[in-house]
């Protein structure tokens, strides 16, 4: 009798104990798809480009999270997803790019004086010269040139209208390769647009718009910069010495006008490589 008890009153605990395990493994909650902790902000970058256009600065934006979560349905054979997000993102980017079309200066690249001739290679630019049987080389690439010129006025809250805004302009580091016949390395020199020297004043036109970071002599034709070669750090440089290093580029005509003409090239190069990337990204969304 005294077994019978026993035996009933530790099944009675093994059965509450699984009762109790099971409960333990629900969770006590589960976050909603529109909880506002998982709404991140992002910081207001492109559309800079046209505050006034009709197409991205209507006032028309898709709505992030809806009350109902729709059904995705497929609409082509490429076994995508298609939803209603995935439209209306077509949508905006297919008013994004005409927009940026209208703005568009040229459909064709402006031409550098001097006798450059321009060879690309998806967003890197070479241009090419020769003079008196030496070769001189110009090397930039177009990603992250545009500085980041906006965000001290959207810190302080202010905003100008259209015909205040800057113009967008592609500032690169570029690289100036020059080469001698009988020369085995090429003197390379790692030049770039100082912030300051951009927003200078209307009576500095004597100034350089662009500067020498650092010089090295390289070996002809190599892709990456050996960091086994001395390279010449300008920050700390005499002035005189300075001075002769950029007239040896003016003399090659790497001066100022080709600055200010490689800017207008960049910024045309990388305007179409941004149009270009809309389109790619509209297809990509819509399964072209």
């Amino acid at each position: 009798m005294l077994k019978s008890v026993v035996r009933a009153v530790g099944a009675a605990v093994r059965i509450s104990s699984a009762g109790t395990s099971t409960a333990r493994a629900l969770p006590l909650s589960c976050p909603t798809l529109g909880s506002p902790r998982s709404a991140i902000t992002r910081p207001f970058t492109r559309s800079l480009w046209m505050l006034s256009s009709s197409g991205s600065s209507s006032g028309y934006r898709p709505k992030l999270f809806g009350s109902k979560l729709s059904q995705p349905s497929v609409s082509c054979g490429c076994g995508g997803l298609h939803t209603e997000g995935d439209k209306a993102f077509g949508e905006f980017l297919s008013d994004e790019i005409k927009e940026e079309k209208k703005i568009q200066k040229s459909k064709t690249l402006p031409k550098m004086s001097g006798g450059w001739e321009l060879e690309m290679n998806g967003t890197e630019a070479k241009l090419m010269r020769s003079v008196s049987g030496e070769k001189i080389t110009v090397s930039f690439n177009i990603n992250n040139s545009i500085p980041p010129s906006f965000e001290e006025e959207a810190e302080q809250g202010q905003q100008k209208s259209a015909e205040e805004e800057p113009e967008i302009v592609s500032t690169p580091n570029f690289v100036v390769e020059v080469t001698k016949q009988s020369a085995k390395h090429s003197l390379v020199f790692d030049c770039h647009f100082p912030e300051d020297e951009m927003s200078q004043g209307e009576g500095e036109e004597d100034s350089d718009i662009f500067a020498i970071r650092e010089v090295s002599f390289q070996p002809e034709g190599d892709v990456d910069w050996k960091e086994t070669s001395y390279t010449l750090n300008t920050d700390s440089l005499d002035w005189a010495l300075y001075d002769h290093l950029m007239d040896f580029l003016a003399d090659r005509g790497v001066d100022n006008t080709f600055a200010d003409e490689l800017m207008e090239l960049s910024t045309a190069i990388e305007h179409q490589e941004y149009i270009k990337f809309l389109e790619d990204l509209q297809g990509f969304v819509k399964c072209n």
